[in-house]
């Protein structure tokens, strides 16, 4: 005998009124619940984390709409499968495919989609975790609309939850189940979003907890713990979270929270990422602190040597150290600023030539042409300094610098320019 489908497989929604969350492309009046009355359905890509509702989506549409619906996956169904679903489409007058990952549809598959979505034979609804804007081709961009799911909340997980505990036909409803108020709480508060893992990790306590004196399973917040601990602190290295991640992170110390710094520096050090933490943290010290607070830069660049010697755990102690200094100090952009300036110069076709006093004069013959014959030597000079032109004919007077305001050492580099130009 067959085993059974998983909880979260048996309660997907048959129809749009019965997806959860998701109300600002679902609700009465949004985008998809427009569609699927008016029954002019178009391709489309689901774009958001696991378990929030892409497929649910997808075979709500072709229930409520009563057209076929198939699964393919972008990755590991071939060409074949593609033509297979083409041929019922063209027997049966339209097909639902949902094509999830299709960020991995190679272009011998995209090529021989494309006519049949044209056509209307195919309603393509794309599946993916990656950004689409991105990782998608523009020949599929092109052809369809793309919506971004969001996260389900708590209640939205205890919703389907409790439909689940109720429903008797694909749910629990036939067992004698009592859950804690507090468990079920755990169930949706643990699965971070993820409405499949907390309904299969029900079902996994459901199934596995015998029942009581009384006749009655009854599942605590104990019993959920356990069937929850499967599901892990949620953290894809090469998926868009973890890039969101780790800049919300920059942008946090650069807004002086420390707070929400230290937060999403957590999710990095539990996500075992001290790599991409270290080279971060050096990027934001020299970036959004910079000549406001120097000190702070050298400490941040110590503060990364410990960790990466001392490894997880005890790396998060230094790191902490670096993170509330630099959240706290004062802020200066201003050479970033500058060297991306000179840079726009550079690539504008502006550099202009060397002035000749600058230009190398070691070699035999160089004061036959010029270079070097006027060139003054600051530190014959009074104070090491001397007046003299160093910039090009083309940009005497460019600043590529502006000093900010947030520390002494810009002050100074300021009160410097003001000597040099006699102001």
């Amino acid at each position: 005998m067959p085993q059974q489908n998983p909880l979260a497989y048996r309660m997907r929604p048959r129809t749009i009124e019965e997806i959860i969350g998701q109300t600002h492309l679902v609700g009465e009046g949004k985008i998809i619940h427009r569609m699927v009355k008016a029954k002019q359905l178009s391709s489309m890509i689901l774009y958001g984390p696991p378990g929030i509702g892409k497929t649910s989506i997808a075979s709500a549409i072709a229930g409520s709409t009563k057209y076929a619906f198939r699964k393919l996956n972008a990755a590991t169904d071939s060409k074949k499968d593609l033509q297979a679903v083409v041929d019922e489409a063209k027997f049966s007058g339209g097909i639902v495919l949902l094509l999830d990952e299709i960020h991995r549809l190679d272009k011998t598959k995209q090529d021989f989609l494309l006519p049949h979505l044209e056509s209307g034979l195919i309603t393509l609804i794309g599946a993916t975790t990656e950004n689409p804007f991105i990782n998608t081709s523009p020949a599929i961009r092109s052809r369809t609309q793309i919506f971004q799911l969001q996260p389900l909340s708590d209640e939205d997980i205890m919703l389907g939850l409790r439909r689940a505990l109720e429903d008797e036909e694909r749910g629990l409803g036939k067992f004698p189940v009592v859950v804690d108020e507090n468990a079920l709480e755990h169930f949706a508060h643990a699965a971070f979003g993820d409405l499949r893992s907390a309904l299969n990790a029900l079902e996994l306590s459901v199934k596995s907890t015998d029942e009581s004196d009384d006749g009655q399973i009854h599942i605590t917040l104990e019993i959920a713990e356990e069937s929850m601990q499967m599901k892990s602190f949620s953290h894809d290295a090469d998926g868009d979270m973890h890039y969101d991640v780790i800049s919300a992170f920059q942008k946090s110390i650069r807004g002086s929270d420390v707070d929400a710094a230290l937060l999403y520096a957590a999710r990095l050090i539990e996500a075992g990422e001290l790599a991409i933490l270290c080279r971060r943290l050096l990027v934001i010290a020299y970036e959004d602190i910079g000549l406001a607070n120097p000190g702070a830069t050298e400490r941040t660049v110590a503060a990364v040597q410990a960790a990466n010697q001392l490894g997880f755990p005890e790396a998060r102690i230094p790191l902490a150290n670096a993170i509330i200094d630099l959240a706290l100090s004062p802020k200066s952009n201003s050479a970033i600023e500058a060297i991306d300036a000179a840079l726009a110069d550079v690539r504008a076709g502006k550099a202009g030539l060397i002035p000749a006093h600058l230009k190398d004069a070691h070699y035999k013959g160089a004061s036959q042409l010029g270079h070097g014959v006027e060139y003054k030597y600051p530190h014959a000079y009074p104070n090491h300094w001397v007046r003299q032109q160093y910039l090009p004919d083309t940009l005497v007077g460019r600043h590529y610098y502006q000093a900010g305001t947030t520390g002494n050492y810009e002050r100074a580099l300021e009160e410097n320019r003001r000597i040099r130009e006699n102001k």
